[in-house]
């Protein structure tokens, strides 16, 4: 007992600094989530801001005032804590706590913290390709009243102005927005451009993966030659997933299998692969569709060198950065796939929400719009994908 309580002391000192941060804040309810990679630990326990209480009479840890943790796994943090130096605290590190708070709607983020700009993933928050989600258009009025920046970032095959023009025809107002940042606005500069040395060594035929149903993605203005076979092609783009581009302009819609029979010939041959779309799967009418993802996702697989362009890799955030004149610490992201989205927010440094009633629902166990998702999956499933939020709601309302 008295080892114990000298641990709990060693450890309350530690957190004194934490304590005294907290103190300055008013986070509404949070769930305390350890990370995978702390060792002996992996629960997750709901609690108010309060700070932990230890109870010596029978060995828990209680959180707020009606939860706590097992014994067995005190001691394991107390140990780890004490051995590794480590603080809780608000963090994307690997190796430290991490918070989120479960929040039913946005008002509480506007209204309690500073956050200058907002990084919006459109398909699964926003809406599901073909009508905005209930209450989505006017989060986003309110946030505007409150001086937010908000910025569309998204796995979009198509360019910003395009992705632009379909929120209009869905019912958004464009000046909402100061801008959008697509994958594939990233991957047609790019080609474009070729001031980066991989692009520069491409070359200029290839094999063109597109739309049929959702719309061929032009190459105009990127001097391409597409090309119907690997033997002729000097890379792989893959813009969709339905449809093989040919050289007249013209589309020949593909299976998916077929499509993947055409990258084994591609990976015999060495050929690299941009994709204009990291997504695996997006929300459409409350399906989900194969994206360009699963495709470079499977070219891996055979061996193939994979150029990934978009979410979650950080040049799409450090642009919207840019683009909102804001740096890490200013900015929140917010979007329903934890592979890219919150992954990508994760390795920028910056803030995210994660919305569980997009791509993730099935997974989380969600049969309708709105419906909140049991902490205990949302724990799990961001352990499973190593990708962590700071807060979680089940749909962009305010």
């Amino acid at each position: 007992m008295e080892k114990r309580e000298k641990e709990h002391c060693s450890l309350m000192e530690k957190r004194s600094k934490f304590d005294r941060e907290e103190e300055q804040q008013s986070d509404g309810n949070r769930w305390l989530q350890l990370r995978k990679s702390t060792p002996g630990i992996g629960v997750i326990q709901k609690c108010e801001r309060k700070s932990p209480t230890f109870n010596l009479s029978n060995g828990s840890w209680t959180l707020g005032v009606a939860y706590h943790i097992d014994k067995e796994c005190l001691v394991k943090k107390l140990h780890y804590f004490k051995e590794n130096m480590i603080l809780p605290r608000c963090s994307v590190s690997s190796n430290e706590v991490q918070f989120f708070g479960s929040l039913s709607g946005f008002r509480y983020l506007a209204e309690n913290r500073s956050f200058k700009a907002w990084f919006l993933d459109q398909f699964g928050v926003l809406h599901d390709g073909k009508q905005p989600y209930p209450g989505a258009i006017s989060t986003l009025e309110k946030l505007a009243r409150h001086g937010a920046k908000m910025v569309i970032i998204s796995n979009s095959s198509r360019r910003s102005s395009i992705t632009m023009e379909k929120m209009k025809s869905l019912g958004f107002d464009p000046s909402l927005f100061i801008g959008a940042i697509t994958s594939g606005e990233l991957t047609h500069q790019c080609l474009q451009r070729r001031d980066d040395a991989w692009f520069a060594a491409l070359g200029r035929a290839c094999i063109h993966m597109t739309w049929s149903d959702r719309g061929a993605i032009s190459l105009e203005g990127l001097d391409l030659q597409v090309v119907e076979n690997a033997e002729n092609a000097d890379f792989v783009l893959a813009h969709g997933t339905e449809a093989l581009g040919l050289p007249s302009g013209a589309t020949l819609p593909m299976k998916l299998e077929d499509l993947e029979k055409i990258l084994e010939s591609c990976a015999a041959k060495k050929l690299p692969m941009v994709v204009a779309n990291p997504d695996y799967v997006t929300v459409e009418a409350r399906a989900l569709r194969v994206m360009p993802g699963t495709l470079a996702t499977k070219y891996e697989q055979l061996g193939g060198e994979v150029k990934w362009m978009g979410k979650p890799d950080k040049v799409i955030y450090e642009a919207a950065m840019a683009l909102a004149g804001v740096d890490a610490s200013d900015c929140i992201a917010v979007g329903d796939s934890l592979h890219h989205d919150i992954k990508g927010a994760n390795a920028t440094g910056i803030q995210s929400a994660f919305i569980t009633g997009g791509i993730h629902a099935n997974e989380l166990g969600l049969g309708s719009f709105g419906e909140v998702a049991d902490p205990s999956c949302v724990q799990a499933l961001g352990s499973k994908y190593d990708a962590y939020p700071s807060y979680v709601f089940p749909a962009f309302t305010w």
